[in-house]
């Protein structure tokens, strides 16, 4: 079995050969640190960390890299609204997402550079560029000549002669009048009064994004790199113009592979903060969603397709992992009663099956929702010996021989990054008292137009079995499922 991964910059299903035999190289764009990460960071970042996992377990030696955007006009801004500074509010937002992805069970990245901890190689890829006549400075700030890139837009598919929108993704009109096509991009931008700038060539300033991505992948790897992921929303401009920049410079192709995952949609509509939509994985999970129900919901999609979140398909996310998670406990919780017998004859054949059938849902381009009808069908007769031994019945010698069945669902389920849950369903019943409260905080969100908290609570009830039935007049009436 080959893994076939869908390449962005061929349009095509492709056989996946690195470029050294057994070792894979890749680049995942990180955040940029100037707020909490949202459900589209955790539905990338969950993704990709499956890509890696399922590398590994292929045999792979893997070697991945997820930058911090560190220096963007977004930290200012947050900076100026809490007069802080551009570095505490970068270093209080590295440490959340630190806390986050662990929280979703996502491995934390072999490398994290920071781009304020590559500004010599920034300047250094910018001087090159200069220096092939690939860039250009106009009153302290440094351009790139998108006409001078062969090939620019290959990856987008735009025809730099038809596009209407500005390269750079971040350009004004006054930047437009010092460019000599109105495509080009910042590479280094002029300091301005009150900001953070450091010394160059061109004066005082800053990096643009873009330049920043090229310039830490040439220090992680050199000139080329097996794969480079990031969201679909990167497409253009960024990931157009770190191929345009690193392959100017380097004349040797960025990466082998493109990926790019798909958007989330809130109840049909794209999440955004303008709508009111936008929600946080912290606020997620602090309002009762397990970590692992949120990765199950995630990786029931297929990560090149648009996920649409609502409270319904959260609840039925948690539904279906709470199945699972029965049955990978399972073994934990009732090891002396079982006395697994882990090689049966019989049941091997059958075992090999399945592992083969999830290996080829994961290799045809991570089909992570094939995957997971593979772990169900092995978690089904676990799940029926769970609830059984929890009536105090005693297994039988045919259920002994689950063993093997077992530590295949905790191999595979490990690959998609689940892990088991112990939960005290005591605790977690909610009382009569804890709904009400929670159904006066959600109307007060929805009184504050704060849509998003509104439907996290409404979401997370759902997800505990507790049905809300809106009533005229603002009242909120609710029952058990």
């Amino acid at each position: 079995m080959t893994l076939k991964l869908n390449n962005t910059l061929s349009r095509k299903i492709e056989e996946f050969q690195p470029l050294q035999a057994g070792e894979v190289t890749i680049y995942c764009c990180g955040v940029t640190v100037y707020d909490l990460c949202h459900l589209g960071h955790a539905r990338s970042y969950i993704a990709w960390d499956v890509l890696r996992r399922h590398l590994i377990w292929s045999g792979y030696q893997v070697t991945f890299v997820q930058n911090y955007t560190d220096i963007d006009d977004k930290i200012l801004n947050r900076a100026s609204e809490e007069g802080s500074t551009m570095e505490a509010v970068s270093e209080r937002n590295i440490k959340a997402f630190e806390i986050d992805m662990a929280r979703l069970n996502i491995m934390a990245a072999d490398r994290m550079p920071r781009a304020t901890r590559c500004l010599d190689g920034i300047r250094s890829l910018i001087a090159e560029l200069e220096a092939k006549g690939a860039a250009y400075s106009a009153d302290g700030d440094v351009y790139f000549a998108v006409a001078k890139a062969n090939g620019y837009g290959q990856l987008s598919g735009r025809d730099l002669n038809e596009q209407q929108q500005g390269a750079s993704g971040r350009t004004s009109s006054s930047e437009d009048a010092r460019k000599q096509h109105p495509f080009d991009f910042a590479l280094w931008k002029g300091a301005k009064p009150g900001e953070p700038s450091w010394e160059s060539p061109w004066g005082m300033g800053r990096p643009g994004w873009h330049i920043e991505c090229s310039a830490m992948v040439r220090a992680e790897f050199g000139d080329s790199i097996d794969i480079h992921l990031g969201g679909a929303d990167l497409i253009f401009p960024h990931h157009e113009n770190e191929i345009a920049q690193s392959e100017t410079a380097s004349g040797k192709p960025l990466a082998r592979y493109w990926l790019h995952n798909g958007m989330v949609n809130v109840e049909g509509t794209k999440m955004s903060k303008s709508l009111g939509n936008f929600t946080t994985i912290r606020a997620l999970l602090e309002s009762g969603i397990s970590a692992m129900t949120l990765r199950f919901f995630v990786l029931q999609a297929h990560y090149r397709k648009p996920l649409d979140f609502s409270a319904e398909s959260l609840a039925a996310a948690a539904t279906g992992w709470r199945g699972l998670n029965t049955s990978l406990l399972l073994g934990e919780k009732h090891s002396e009663a079982l006395d697994w017998q882990i090689n049966d004859p019989i049941n091997r054949p059958w075992l090999e099956a399945s592992r083969e059938r999830f290996q080829a849902a994961m290799d045809d381009d991570l089909n992570t929702s094939a995957a997971l009808a593979v772990l169900f069908e092995l978690a089904k007769p676990l799940k029926a010996l769970a609830n059984r031994l929890e009536r105090g019945d005693l297994p039988s010698s045919e259920e002994r021989n689950l063993g093997g069945q077992w530590q295949l669902l905790r191999e595979l389920a490990g690959v998609l990054g689940l892990n088991a849950e112990q939960i005290n369903a005591t605790a977690t019943q909610l009382s009569d008292e804890d709904i009400e409260i929670q159904i006066a905080a959600r109307k007060k969100a929805k009184a504050n137009r704060n849509f998003a908290e509104s439907d996290n609570i409404r979401a997370a009830l759902k997800a505990q079995g507790i049905e809300l039935i809106d009533k005229p007049g603002g009242h909120t009436e609710w029952l058990r499922s």
